[in-house]
């Protein structure tokens, strides 16, 4: 009884955090593009109602979620040095998913590919229907580790935890399988990224 109303709460404040720190701001940034609005408010209400039926139905908040049958996977990652090209910075949420978007995705684990967890991921390019990602991880183990970069705290994020990219290699990721929830990179920490790339990957 005790445990189910504390995965009850985990759930509602994730729902709450999530308004609040998220769903909020940029509603009230929309106020300013009122042809905005409409789609702002949809993309609240999705979550909203998601997260909600979550308290509801006493589900489990904090487990990994499960790939959907038949969604497309990322399986494939290549040292990055292979994917080299030019870099640029052109998120558009109401487009196709371009680099400095953030996006989730199912990978597959390097050590046993039968399991996997769904990861946020930076999109750095794309090869026709396949986008060209980076993963992102809250461990904070990474903070010292070369391969890896910090670019902080974002919406990607329920629980406000900073986060790292990796560099040395690049996820290829089906566009298929995605799922997006409107996460960009700022120009400036996506730069970051980018500026090392340039610097040890070959990309220009």
């Amino acid at each position: 009884m005790l445990d189910t109303m504390a995965s009850q709460w985990k759930a509602f404040q994730r729902f709450a955090e999530n308004l609040v720190f998220n769903e909020a701001p940029k509603f009230i940034r929309q106020l300013q593009s009122p042809e905005s609005v409409p789609r702002t408010v949809q993309q609240g209400i999705q979550q909203g109602i998601k997260l909600g039926l979550e308290v509801l139905a006493g589900g489990p908040a904090e487990s990994t979620p499960e790939i959907t049958a038949g969604r497309p996977v990322s399986k494939h990652s290549v040292p990055t040095a292979h994917r080299a090209r030019k870099l640029v910075y052109a998120p558009d949420l109401d487009g196709r998913a371009d680099p400095g978007e953030i996006v989730w995705t199912w990978v597959v684990y390097e050590d046993d590919p039968t399991k996997g967890k769904d990861r946020p991921v930076l999109v750095v390019g794309r090869d026709q229907r396949t986008l060209l990602g980076l993963m992102l991880s809250s461990q904070d183990y990474h903070r010292n580790d070369p391969d890896w970069v910090g670019i902080g705290v974002g919406s990607w994020d329920y629980d406000g935890r900073a986060s790292w990219v990796r560099l040395d290699r690049v996820l290829d990721v089906p566009e298929e399988g995605i799922r997006r929830e409107g996460a960009i990179l700022d120009r400036e920490r996506f730069e970051v990224v980018a500026a090392r790339l340039r610097a040890e990957y070959s990309w220009s």
